[in-house]
């Protein structure tokens, strides 16, 4: 099978990465589209597969096509493909917000897979959902979910309002995760601790918390009530979470994203 990467950005360059690692393909059954000069000299220099320019060069010869651009890009992207598609093309897309609808009509295909990917997957940790067209065979999903899973882990949603839904949860997810971070890397330092040791502090007590919840069988809350001792220092902190509304101040954040995803879907 050959695969074409549309894009060669950081998360085009991570699927490039992935699928070599992984020896899903080869070397020469990889091609990279990219315009910009500057990156097409650093993918030539990482060796990711063969780089093209334009897409009459590699299109057809593609079995299935990554597209790794940003969705504003999109419009302007599938009228420079439509006439250079082929039916029994697979299209993967990792465009937030670009429905499978609107691929199918933009690029004049029939089979289109939508994944929402993370930043994580650049270092193998990501959390990938995917859906896809009916039109797509099951053999070429059991494919794309190895692909996927060259950068972590996936998951099959069968509705694609999950896409979106995982877009606010998991695909902006670390921004809110680091935004916490930051805020108790500045407590620590506001605390005395220099800012190597507060980001020392910080980072190994997440990483310690997320191995702590998922190697064991207890909820979020369990292990809450097990750190908070009644009149502690824990049960203090939590307290002013709980005034503060931190907690639901979370959830609107995450709801506002998928506001976000759902109207540049229909954009």
């Amino acid at each position: 099978m050959k695969i074409l990467v549309i894009g060669g950005g950081n998360m085009g360059r991570t699927y490039a990465r992935s699928l070599l690692r992984a020896h899903l393909v080869k070397q020469e059954d990889l091609m990279i589209l990219e315009r910009i000069s500057e990156k097409i000299d650093e993918l030539r220099g990482e060796k990711l597969g063969t780089v093209y320019t334009s897409a009459e060069s590699c299109l057809a010869a593609a079995d299935l096509i990554i597209l790794a651009v940003k969705p504003q890009d999109s419009a302007t992207l599938f009228a420079s493909l439509r006439p250079l598609t082929d039916p029994q093309q697979v299209y993967l897309s990792i465009m937030a917000g670009v429905t499978i609808k609107s691929i199918q009509d933009g690029l004049g295909v029939a089979k289109v897979i939508r994944a929402m990917p993370n930043l994580p997957a650049q270092i193998g940790l990501g959390m990938t959902a995917y859906t896809a067209s009916e039109a797509v065979t099951r053999i070429e999903l059991v494919l794309v979910q190895n692909l996927l899973n060259t950068t972590g882990k996936a998951i099959y949603v069968d509705e694609e309002y999950s896409i979106d839904a995982t877009t606010a949860i998991s695909g902006s997810g670390p921004a809110y995760v680091l935004y916490f971070m930051q805020a108790m890397i500045e407590a620590a330092t506001e605390m005395g601790f220099n800012e190597s040791q507060a980001e020392l502090l910080v980072a190994q007590t997440f990483r310690g918390a997320v191995e702590l919840q998922m190697k064991n069988d207890l909820t979020c809350q369990e292990w809450i009530d097990r750190v908070s001792s009644k009149g502690g220092t824990t049960e203090a902190a939590m307290n002013t979470f709980r005034a503060t509304s931190v907690f639901e101040d979370i959830k609107s954040g995450a709801r506002a994203a998928l506001d976000r995803a759902v109207a540049l879907g229909k954009n």
